[in-house]
Formats: structure tokens, C-alpha cells, sequence
């Protein structure tokens, strides 16, 4: 087992020309390895940089100036992603065999515990392999244990190091283009008003805040002077129309009226940003936006902005479910009592008052 170092150059791996780095998963999770991504640029500068991601990597990065020179789509896969609607069928054979034949000299697992993951990123045939690895996971060439409450941003800057790449920034930062700008001014318009944009939604329902507060909270910084924006994917209309009912006022519902790109752009223009922990969050603190957002406590441990001087994570302290009781802490502690899982799926973040956001708003947006 490779020991957690610094970054230091004698950990460093001679004649790297091409570097696979494997993070397929959601957005917030995919800023959180921006300074990590940052930390490889500055130890290999002559070296590509080949994240093995999703088909929305690619459309993020295409074109887009960062730590990402190429992405090569990872085929849906157990323990790596699912599938997207109306992806074409691809095979893992023959994905493993195009990327051996890119003759990568590192291949990094930053994609989790390594129990799906380590497999895959040894079989790329990588010189050297380095990466996490849980309990469960076969060991990389250069490892680290795989610890569940640690920040993500540091977890991965810590892995990096493994080959000798120091840490730059723990502030994750995704440029904005012209074109995300252009996007969002075609979509949105021009306002006569500041902006302040909400996202109630959250893949996870138990990090939801309940949507007739986020519509308080539209209330009242509407009274405030700022035009409200109320974001949501798809799937989240229906929380973004309850928002829109609760709010009383003018508010400007965005369903799925923005790419990914242009969503950077809508929140790069605003002046604040209220939300759930979910990546929308995360990408509009990574594109320099003042943020407001809902935690529950084990999620502020390991993704809550770091700094707070643009940041306000509100934080929720229920560790029992609201439903049956059970406490929802003590999976990862084996010596402790019960398994920490239950069916339900109900909210964990329902004790955050109003009071306490709209407070943070304002502190965020009077300074």
C-alpha cells in the first residue's frame, strides 16, 4: 500500500504523455474533482488529460478551457453509471480495448470505494494505476483507503498525490464560455431586476428542503427588489411548480429550458444562489456565484463549500428518520448499534427555518 503523501516530485511518474482519470457520475460530484483534475495539469503539464466520464462530460467539455483535454464515454456499467435516455448501446469489450490501445501511462480511479471501479481502471493497461480503495475493492499499483466522512475535494487531492501531484487549489472553479452566456441571455432575457436563482429539487429526496419554504423564501427576496428564478431538471417539475404556487409573487419557473452549459451561464449572471445540496449548487459556487445551501449534517462533513465568504451552508442536524426513527449514522461503524438503513425516504432537512436562509440571503446579498 502506497502512504497518503503531499504531492511530492519523487512520487512522481517519469515520461507521462497520456493520463485516463475515471469519474462517471453526477454533477456535484464531478466539481468536486475539478482541483484534483487542476493538481494533474500543474505535476504533467505536457500531458493529455482523457477523462473517462459520461455523454454529459463530453457536452460540457467540448470546447470549454480547464483540466479536461478529451472525454472518452464510459458505456453504462454496474457500480460505474447507467444509462441515459436514448444512448446508444455500447459495449465495456469494446470500450477496453479502444482505451488500451490509447497506451495510457496513468490511469487514476476517482470515482469512489473501487469495488466496481478498480477493475475497470486496471484493465485499461495503464503503465501505473493509482486510485482509492474501500474494504471491498481490489488494491490499484498506488492506493489509498477509502474513508466515507472526509471532504470530497480533499479525498481526491489526497489521491492525486499519489503520483506526486500537488494540490493548487481546494476551491473548485469551471470556467463559463461566451456561449454559456449567450445561452442563458437568449433563454432568460434581459432582467430589469438583479437575480436570485432557487433549486428546490435534489436526486435524493431526503436532502430536499420542503418546497412551500423555498416559495417563502422567493417571497421575500422578491419584496427585497430581485427577480426569482426557480431551476429544476425534468423530473423535478413538480417540485418547481409547487414553489411557483407557494411563492404568491412573480417568479420565473426554468425547466429544463438550459444545457448544462447554459445553466452555468443562467447562475454565472446571478447574484445568489438558494438550493439544496445537489450539483446544481456546486456548479453555481464553481462558476464564482454566492451560494445558500441546504445540508444535512453528514453531507456538510464531505461536500459543503469550504470557505464562507461567499457560502452559507445552512445545516440540519437530524440524524433519525423522520419516519420510523431509526438512526441513520452508524452504517459505516460497525461497532455501533444497528445498520443505520431504513426503506424511508422522507426529508432530513425539514428543521432548517426559513428565518435562518433568508438571514444568509441577505448577509450574502447586502454585504
Amino acid at each position: 500500500m502506497a502512504s497518503a503523501v503531499l504531492g511530492g516530485a519523487a512520487d512522481r511518474v517519469p515520461d507521462v504523455a497520456r493520463i485516463a482519470v475515471l469519474r462517471a457520475n453526477a454533477l456535484g460530484d464531478f466539481i468536486f474533482v475539478l482541483p484534483a483534475l487542476e493538481a494533474l495539469r500543474a505535476a504533467y503539464p505536457q500531458a493529455e488529460i482523457v477523462l473517462l466520464g459520461a455523454p454529459w462530460h463530453a457536452q460540457l467539455w467540448r470546447d470549454r478551457p480547464g483540466p479536461v483535454d478529451r472525454v472518452l464515454v464510459v458505456p453504462p456499467a454496474p457500480g460505474i453509471r447507467t444509462a441515459t435516455e436514448g444512448e446508444p448501446e455500447s459495449s465495456i469489450v469494446d470500450f477496453l480495448a479502444a482505451a488500451r490501445a490509447e497506451r495510457f501511462d496513468l490511469a487514476l480511479q476517482l470515482h469512489g470505494g473501487g469495488a466496481n471501479s478498480n477493475p475497470l481502471v486496471a484493465a485499461l493497461g495503464a503503465r501505473l494505476t493509482a486510485g482509492l480503495r474501500a474494504e471491498d475493492a481490489p488494491p490499484l499499483d498506488r492506493w489509498l483507503r477509502y474513508v466515507y466522512y472526509q471532504h470530497e475535494v480533499i479525498r481526491y487531492l489526497e489521491t492525486v498525490a499519489l503520483v506526486g501531484a500537488a494540490a493548487t487549489t481546494t476551491i473548485p472553479a469551471l470556467a463559463v464560455t461566451e456561449t454559456d452566456r449567450a445561452e442563458a441571455r437568449t433563454v432568460l432575457g434581459e432582467s430589469e431586476r438583479p437575480r436570485v436563482a432557487l433549486h428546490p429539487g435534489a436526486t435524493d429526496t431526503r436532502r430536499r428542503w420542503p418546497a412551500d419554504r423555498f416559495g417563502e423564501v422567493a417571497r421575500t427576496l422578491h419584496a427585497d427588489g430581485y427577480e426569482i428564478l426557480v431551476t429544476g431538471t425534468p423530473a423535478e417539475r413538480d417540485v418547481v411548480d409547487r414553489v411557483v404556487a407557494t411563492a404568491g409573487v412573480p417568479v420565473r419557473p426554468q425547466v429544463g429550458t438550459l444545457s448544462l452549459g447554459g445553466l452555468a451561464g443562467c447562475y454565472a449572471g446571478c447574484e445568489l444562489v438558494v438550493s439544496n445540496d445537489t450539483g446544481p449548487l456546486h456548479l453555481a459556487a464553481a462558476v464564482g456565484t454566492p451560494t445558500v445551501g441546504i445540508f444535512w449534517v453528514g453531507n456538510l462533513i464531505t461536500t459543503a463549500p469550504v470557505l464562507r465568504g461567499r457560502h452559507r451552508p445552512i445545516t440540519s442536524w437530524t440524524v433519525h428518520c423522520p419516519v420510523c426513527g431509526v438512526d441513520c449514522t452508524p452504517g459505516i461503524y460497525p461497532h455501533r448499534p444497528g445498520d443505520g438503513n431504513c426503506p424511508h425516504r422522507d426529508s432530513f432537512v425539514t428543521d432548517v427555518p426559513v428565518a435562518e436562509v433568508v438571514e444568509a440571503a441577505r448577509e450574502l446579498l447586502f454585504r
